[in-house]
């Protein structure tokens, strides 16, 4: 089996601003890294983000160690070991949970055995075999509905967004959501890259027979919200217009809708105007 890459794209938020989203490939896989935006004042060498930092760590990681011959989660224990190792000497040992640092992906790679999709929290990978079936995988089994109705909650009482397009700095709706983040990577939240190597552990890891050929769209959750914020298309139509329109194209519908439809946030819930999205379309054939 070959994996090519047909299209990419990584788009920050805000014009200029900084992207915490990463996306990479190598000769047999591709993936898409999405940084959680920090809920405190950043750690790891400013004026990067936390979340831009391990996002970036993670991408280049992956980038070097994913070979068809690895194990997914021994590459991804050894990526959050290294984080470990280089973000709590700086943090000191009193840092607060939820300040550490953290990200979810979404790959698709070639393996010895066969197909293999593998992700944590919530980018997602769209893919289209070749009787023409959809079909969707991420790393967290639940949707997003839970994340949009509390943003809608807070949009209600905060009246819209904030002037810098953000509508969870307000007190209560950042100790909710400081709260949340600090459960994460333990058993009472979902598991994430970052610094904690036991993570490894949680990957959804899938490999499914699929009939080739096979176009697949890995994307962050703000490229996703083209279907599931949006629903500016449906997820079997989505490869097909990724391949007709370019994501170049989807992404401006998307930004649109942020900037010019809905600005507010009052038509679409969500915690900012716009968030970084990123995309990979990507070919596998015999």
């Amino acid at each position: 089996m070959q994996l090519a890459i047909l299209d990419s794209i990584s788009d920050p938020a805000k014009p200029g601003g900084e992207n915490e989203d990463r996306i990479g490939w190598n000769a047999s896989a591709a993936f898409v890294i999405d940084g959680a935006t920090g809920l405190g004042d950043p750690i790891m060498s400013p004026p990067q983000s936390d979340a831009a930092w391990i996002a970036e760590l993670a991408r280049r990681h992956l980038e070097a160690e994913l070979a068809p011959d690895r194990s997914l989660r021994e590459v991804v224990r050894a990526l959050c070991a290294e984080a470990a190792a280089r973000f709590l000497p700086a943090a000191g040992p009193t840092v607060e949970r939820y300040r550490h640092p953290n990200a979810g992906f979404q790959c698709l790679r070639l393996t010895g055995s066969g197909i293999e999709i593998a992700g944590l929290a919530d980018c997602t990978l769209f893919l289209k075999d070749a009787a023409g079936a959809v079909t969707r995988h991420s790393g967290m089994r639940s949707g997003r509905s839970a994340e949009q109705s509390s943003a809608r909650m807070a949009l209600t009482r905060l009246g819209g967004f904030d002037a810098a397009g953000e509508g969870f700095r307000d007190a209560e709706t950042l100790a909710t959501l400081r709260a949340s983040r600090a459960r994460q990577n333990t058993e009472a939240g979902i598991w994430t890259l970052g610094i904690h190597p036991e993570a490894a552990d949680h990957i959804r890891i899938e490999t499914p027979a699929v009939a080739l050929p096979a176009t697949g769209l890995l994307c962050t959750d703000g490229f996703a919200d083209i279907v599931d914020n949006y629903a500016l298309c449906a997820a079997p139509d989505l490869i097909d217009r990724a391949v007709a329109e370019g994501l170049a194209a989807l992404l401006a519908k998307i930004r649109r809708i942020e900037r010019e439809v809905d600005p507010d946030g009052r038509i679409f819930a969500r915690y900012k105007r716009s968030d970084d999205a990123s995309a990979v379309l990507v070919e596998l054939t015999p």
